[in-house]
């Protein structure tokens, strides 16, 4: 497809990244009050967030590391419109030229396909465009209502997606319950619409259900085909969701088979930004079982330049059952594996300064190892060491994810 246009709306944005943004915020103005000042015709955002390290991964019979960055670039702009307000909004990685097209290695990782085979150990590489729509929202007294479309972006379905959560803010590798929970971030193709009252918020959304192919530096058109909604509250530092999911065939491997998909979880992030917290369950009912996975994780900031991380998960994962393309009408119940996972992490600021954050990091992370995978994997441990920069003019994510 012609990508010209794209890039034509990208060049107008400010580059920007994952942090989390008011939907329309708008600065403060001082005037008097006969004189009411003249509202910008459009207000821009940006913001980024890049890891660049070493990534190791130690297991029984196979060591692999790489260096690799993990990047997530951000730009926006708003203005009124009518009764209302526009937003177009854009996110950007740069990673299919900065981790190698099999992906980064990650033990126990699952999740799409490298060469027609489904990924393990492996988490893929981001796509080049993470998200690229327009957003038409308009007040509702004590409330608002809003209509996005996009051509990648996020449909109602899961959490907030890790690079977006201030819980894992300063943890640069995907969760292993990334599939069972808030994978569909990068969806191409996705219509939402939504209503909120007083921190209560329902959406809907209609998108398409497959997941983006090995070529990440497209976007792939197709028919919107899998539906999901969701609901949030909001209440100060605490915000509930609870969402479901139909996705029509996601899987290259399962081509007839649908997922049904259902998460709930609980985020506690307080004003100062020193301290926060996220609870998330999700499930994939598929045609091999239910895979269930749990997360909780924590950013801790006990003093200026110093953050703690912390990421506990346990994941159903589909390891030894794993397989090329399945005929129509051919069903085999997998094995399924059961895996744990305790990551702790921490960051240190060198440089705080207008540019941005500039720190280095690492992160060491055990697993606890069901019986079926012991005898190949035994009992491995992953490190990273890694600098970190984070730069913008906002302090959020585009989208109402």
């Amino acid at each position: 497809m012609n990508l010209r246009p794209l890039g034509r709306l990208l060049l107008a944005l400010p580059i920007a990244a994952v942090s989390v943004v008011p939907v329309f915020g708008q600065a403060e103005h001082h005037h008097h009050e006969d004189t009411p000042p003249a509202e910008p015709a459009w207000t821009w955002s940006w913001g980024a967030n890049v890891f660049a390290g070493w990534n190791y991964q130690l297991r029984k019979f196979r060591d692999f590391d790489a260096i690799e960055s993990q990047n997530w670039l951000m730009g926006a702009g708003e203005r009124k419109l009518g009764p209302g307000r526009v937003r177009f909004h854009s996110m950007l990685s740069l990673e299919p030229f900065t981790i190698e097209a099999l992906g980064s290695p990650e033990v126990f990782q699952t999740g799409e396909t490298y060469a027609k085979v489904p990924l393990i150990d492996y988490q893929h590489p981001h796509d080049l465009f993470m998200d690229l729509g327009g957003t038409w929202e308009k007040q509702t007294g004590t409330g608002h209502a809003f209509v996005e479309v996009d051509a990648v972006g996020a449909p109602a379905l899961g959490p907030p997606p890790f690079m977006h959560r201030a819980s894992a803010q300063e943890n640069p590798t995907a969760p292993l319950s990334h599939h069972q929970l808030d994978s569909t971030h990068i969806t191409h193709g996705v219509v939402t619409g939504g209503i909120e009252h007083r921190g209560v918020m329902f959406e809907a959304s209609w998108f398409r259900g497959k997941e983006p192919d090995e070529n990440r530096k497209d976007i792939e058109m197709g028919q919107l085909d899998s539906y999901s909604g969701r609901v949030t509250v909001t209440r100060g530092a605490w915000q509930l969701q609870a969402s479901a999911g139909h996705l029509k065939t996601p899987e290259f491997v399962e081509p007839f088979n649908d997922v049904t998909r259902l998460t709930a979880s609980l985020a506690y992030t307080n004003a100062d930004g020193k301290l926060a917290t996220t609870l998330a369950w999700g499930q994939n009912r598929e045609v091999h079982g239910d895979l269930d996975a749990y997360l909780a994780e924590t950013l801790w900031r006990p003093r200026d330049r110093q953050s703690w991380y912390l990421r506990a998960e346990l994941s159903t994962k589909d390891i030894l059952g794993a397989s090329g393309p399945h005929p129509r009408g051919f069903v085999h119940f997998h094995p399924l594996s059961r895996v744990g996972a305790l990551t702790v992490g921490h960051v240190f600021d060198l440089v705080n300064s207008r540019a941005g954050l500039f720190g280095i990091g690492g992160d060491v992370t055990g697993y606890k190892v069901p019986s079926n995978l012991r005898d190949s994997y035994g009992s491995p441990v992953s490190f990273h060491v890694f600098v970190r920069y984070r730069g913008g003019n906002h302090a959020g994510h585009a989208g109402h994810n």
